[in-house]
């Protein structure tokens, strides 16, 4: 783990000075984060980079799983698709079972935050055990237009928060607690965002039997429907009809996703033969997910829906072109023709991969200005502020606090 005066040649001694100066003024306080699953995902991937900051900056902070059986998750991930406007067939039973593995947590999780943060839906019933203590939902998906049926579900425990916080403006809802906005992040010092020497990038690639002869475009995301990775293959073929090309679809799996293996059988029915098309079940390897990025011509995010999207943040901090769909928190990180290309459509996205593979130093300054606009919003220094500053907010009242 970095430590965080490592962050000082980053981002300026300025901002690490003032993380310590709002860390103290939390002396006394514990901070209990509460998700479903310790590996896999944004949300253990940032957690494991926060919490060790926050206790070397002197915050006493703790990091709790759930437990949750197959039957669970699965309800969990109808949840998750549902609440993105999927069609998914949601019953009584559905919501029983999931009230059944909730009581069982509440049994068990010891909580023992003063603040208590819960992300997600899956352990948001935990708020039963609310008691003299803060606390905040955490939403890291786009709940922009979600089911009502399973909305209305989940308000009953929402309700009972002190706060919830969303990652872009268009994902608030009528709420009768208080809602603040805070992006996401990347550490760019992880294993996944720090520089490589070119020795490791090609053993990756040489593992993998990838060659440098001819561009390469890359999406890296968990293996769901929702990042649409049969779109990112067909936009791929669309361009492979006129410039020579090859596509890595690259990524893990979260132990609170049971639909990932089913996904990624319909990807490698989608490509079939096609030598081009590196399909890579990833294990749990931040330095071999790095060198795929660096090695990328262009970097895609085509997602249908998206809470936030960081491997759009992790392509663009290593001054990567990018092509990405207009939904979720997207558009937060590509400004459409100055940090990226955003699209709406298969059609789309494979138009702008063309324009980018025929003006190779339009893509060159969209990364570079990607690069810096990563630098200015979407880094763990700017991410660990903002929820400090929460913390904070929930001891002074009901005044209005801007992040």
């Amino acid at each position: 783990m970095a430590h965080i005066k490592e962050y000082i040649p980053i981002v300026g001694r300025s901002i690490v000075d003032d993380l310590q100066l709002i860390a103290d003024k939390l002396q006394g306080k514990t901070i209990q984060h509460i998700n479903s699953t310790a590996v896999g995902g944004g949300v253990a991937e940032i957690l494991n980079r926060m919490v060790p900051l926050l206790k070397e900056l002197g915050v006493d902070t703790r990091w709790d799983v759930i437990k949750g059986g197959e039957q669970f998750f699965e309800i969990t991930k109808k949840f998750h698709n549902a609440l993105h406007g999927r069609p998914e067939i949601i019953n009584q039973h559905d919501f029983d079972a999931f009230m059944e593995t909730t009581q069982k947590n509440i049994e068990e999780v010891d909580i023992s935050g003063n603040i208590v943060f819960v992300h997600d839906p899956q352990p948001i019933g935990l708020v039963k055990k609310k008691s003299g203590n803060k606390w905040i939902w955490r939403c890291h998906i786009d709940v922009s237009n979600p089911n009502q049926k399973v909305w209305k579900f989940l308000r009953g425990f929402i309700d009972q928060y002190d706060s919830a916080v969303f990652s872009a403006p268009s994902f608030s809802q009528h709420l009768p607690i208080r809602q603040f906005l805070i992006s996401p992040s990347i550490d760019p010092l992880s294993d996944k965002n720090k520089e490589l020497p070119q020795e490791t990038i090609d053993e990756v690639l040489q593992k993998y039997g990838i060659t440098k002869d001819k561009p390469i475009l890359t999406q890296i995301s968990r293996f769901d429907r929702l990042k649409d990775p049969l779109g990112v293959i067909e936009a791929y073929q669309q361009v492979k009809r006129h410039i020579d090309c090859q596509l890595i679809l690259a990524g893990g799996a979260a132990s609170d996703d049971p639909e990932g293996l089913r996904v990624l059988e319909e990807v490698k029915e989608k490509a079939k033969n096609d030598r081009d098309i590196h399909i890579l079940l990833l294990p749990q390897n931040d330095i071999e997910v790095n060198a795929l990025q660096r090695v990328a011509t262009i970097i895609i995010q085509k997602s249908l829906k998206e809470g936030f999207g960081l491997t759009v943040s992790e392509a663009l901090w290593k001054a990567k072109p990018v092509v990405a769909s207009n939904v979720g928190g997207i558009p937060l990180q590509v400004k459409h023709k100055y940090s990226g290309l955003l699209c709406h459509s298969v059609d789309g996205a494979a138009f702008a991969i063309k324009q980018l593979l025929n003006s190779p130093e339009y893509a060159k300054k969209l990364g570079e200005n990607g690069r810096e606009h990563i630098r200015s919003n979407f880094l763990l220094t700017r991410h660990l502020r903002d929820y400090m500053l929460l913390f904070l907010s929930l001891y002074h009242g009901e005044d209005v606090v801007y992040l």
